[in-house]
């Protein structure tokens, strides 16, 4: 019997319902109650590292990992600007802490100080157009919701901007993990660094090229952001920019490498661990050559669909002798790793697809053991407030949980 072509595309419409309609069903009701779940829940206090700094090459690199810390030097490094603040984020709450930067820029802007900021639109849909209106004295790039424009086939200017960046004249730069909210100040626990010296202009030229790759020209204060460039390379501390405007991706085979050369240890912190299969394995190779591999991760993230589609990663890393360790009772959101005691990388960077291959973000890569002797003292620091995963535990799992991994799995491509 001959099927007929419209029978035939009848059937895949069908088919297609199910296996992608009946997850994304499934993903939005679980966002739904785990939102109704965390209503008026507080994360409970965490272990934290004091702030560090540590030379580098010619500059200095402090980390930070509780953000009230981080908010007070960046709100002092702001107070003393002279001459230019560029200043980006990806979340910009409106409650007091984002008020508090709001208010620094606007008085940094009235003394004289060109002020530039960037915050991500769809990032921030639920704060109050009101917190989003600014002095004309700032100058300010809101990155559209929708990016693409008329060029919707483009899959290049769909990437949102995921980078963290404070940028304050020659002197000072801060990148990291931290969005801007008090919440974040307390209750989450997240990297960031404040760095000095040459590397503070790759940073600057981050921003201005950003800038000048995104603004609107017809809007006023977006005029194209010229700035010097220093000649210096440092070689200990390098800045890698993801720039899908460019189909530029750096950071993903930063990470390839360094896992690959690995011979002693791989501590990796991420938000959210959604890999490429090249990754998953590379990091399988590495436990099989007797690297101690060691991946942390939230227990519970603030995007349960997440949480629930990194799962699927779990019996081939555990088999091959990976370490999963989960953070307990707050959010971990840092995007971090060192290997062997000499190489780092601290950013905006998640393991996930979305970082990786798809969004604006800013890495840096330390090549210096005592950056690399820190981020283990944090590693270990984080490890306290964490349980392991073990593979009897996990293979003990209800059937309703790998029922639930199952039917969610054909999403994990587009995260």
């Amino acid at each position: 019997m001959r099927v007929r072509p419209a029978g035939l595309m009848r059937w895949l419409r069908r088919i297609l319902l199910v296996v992608f309609g009946v997850p994304v069903l499934l993903a939005i009701g679980m966002s739904l109650v785990d939102s109704y779940r965390r209503r008026g829940k507080k994360a409970k206090p965490f272990p934290v590292t004091p702030p560090h700094r540590s030379a580098v090459g010619d500059g200095t690199l402090t980390t930070y990992t509780f953000g009230q810390d981080l908010y007070d030097d960046m709100l002092a490094a702001i107070g003393r600007a002279q001459h230019q603040i560029f200043f980006e984020t990806y979340i910009w709450k409106g409650d007091e802490i984002g008020q508090r930067f709001k208010n620094a820029l606007s008085e940094a802007a009235d003394r004289g100080v060109e002020v530039y900021c960037i915050y991500d639109s769809f990032a921030n849909l639920v704060v109050p157009p009101q917190f989003k209106r600014f002095p004309r004295e700032m100058l300010v790039l809101r990155y559209p919701v929708y990016p693409a424009g008329w060029r919707f086939f483009d899959l290049s200017r769909y990437g949102r901007d995921h980078r963290k960046i404070l940028v304050v004249d020659d002197d000072v730069a801060f990148v990291g993990g931290y969005n801007i909210g008090s919440a974040y100040a307390t209750e989450w626990r997240d990297t960031h660094v404040r760095i000095t010296g040459p590397a503070v202009w790759d940073l600057r030229r981050a921003f201005a090229d950003f800038w000048n790759l995104n603004r609107r020209r017809h809007l006023r204060g977006q005029r194209p952001l010229l700035i010097e460039t220093s000649s210096v390379w440092e070689p200990t501390l390098r800045v890698h920019r993801n720039v899908p405007r460019q189909w530029m991706f750096p950071i993903r085979s930063v990470y390839l490498e360094a896992i690959n050369r690995a011979s002693r240890n791989i501590w990796l912190t991420t938000a959210y661990f959604l890999p490429d299969e090249d990754l998953v394995d590379a990091l399988k190779a590495a436990a099989g050559r007797g690297v101690d591999v060691r991946l942390l991760l939230p227990l519970k993230s603030n995007h349960v669909v997440a949480d629930w589609l990194s799962r699927g990663y779990f019996t081939q890393l555990l088999e091959a002798g990976v370490r999963i360790l989960r953070y307990r009772d707050a959010m971990v959101h840092a995007k971090t790793a060192t290997v062997d005691g000499t190489w780092s990388t601290i950013g905006t960077a998640n393991i996930d697809r979305l970082s990786l291959t798809g969004n604006y973000e800013i890495n840096l890569e330390i090549i210096d053991a005592s950056v690399a002797a820190q981020m283990e003292e944090i590693f270990r620091r984080d490890e306290s407030n964490c349980l392991e995963l073990t593979s009897a535990e996990w293979e003990a799992r209800d059937v309703h949980r790998k029922f639930t991994e199952l039917v969610l799995s054909p999403l994990r491509p587009f995260l």
